[in-house]
């Protein structure tokens, strides 16, 4: 892989549910949190968040209420799919950036909503998964979730959990670890 000037790190949230009634191929995403972070200082650039609005699924199951603190009155005020992929292109600018996630599922969800929609992503083609390059590093290549790897490295998560943005942050955090095992650098 070659090396970024910047990488894009990006947690998504989507509609879910805890009985089935919406099947993984059929969740869409209803919060994209994105963390631009320059390579050479792994100082954070910026940052994106965006709700967005469901359109298969328009109305969010308790489960994904509790489970995210997204509201029904956020994603109904939210841009659809295609308008948050502008949002994300404009974020993007001119950096070339490689798209980085805590596992595939965000790569994925992105990949089935872009079908979805007949829309091209803003990213390249290159994906970093994070939670497997961690596990290789730090954990004997056993994956473990974002706030694990935070408490393995001795720093607490920041924010609220299953929350886009404050999910991308604490990746971002983790980010430094995985690069060259030393201390974050926010």
């Amino acid at each position: 892989m070659p090396s970024p000037s910047h990488y894009l790190v990006i947690d998504l949230e989507a509609t879910c549910s805890e009985d089935g009634s919406i099947p993984r191929e059929e969740t869409e995403i209803i919060e994209i949190g994105a963390v631009l972070v320059e390579a050479e200082t792994l100082k954070t650039v910026r940052e994106m968040q965006t709700f967005v609005r469901p359109i298969r699924h328009p109305r969010l199951t308790p489960f994904c209420t509790k489970l995210t603190t997204i509201t029904q009155a956020d994603v109904d005020a939210a841009p659809r799919f295609p308008a948050a992929m502008g949002k994300l292109r404009d974020f993007l600018g001119r950096d070339a950036a490689l798209f980085c996630s805590w596992g595939n599922y965000d790569r994925n969800q992105f990949e089935r909503d872009a079908r979805r929609h007949g829309i091209r992503l803003p990213l390249g083609k290159d994906h970093w998964n994070l939670k497997a390059a961690f596990a290789r590093k730090h954990n004997d290549g056993r994956e473990i979730g974002v706030g694990q790897a935070l408490r393995k490295l001795g720093l607490s998560f920041q924010g609220t959990h299953h929350r886009g943005i404050d999910d991308a942050r604490n990746i971002a955090r983790i980010l430094p670890y995985v690069l060259g095992g030393g201390k974050e650098r926010a």
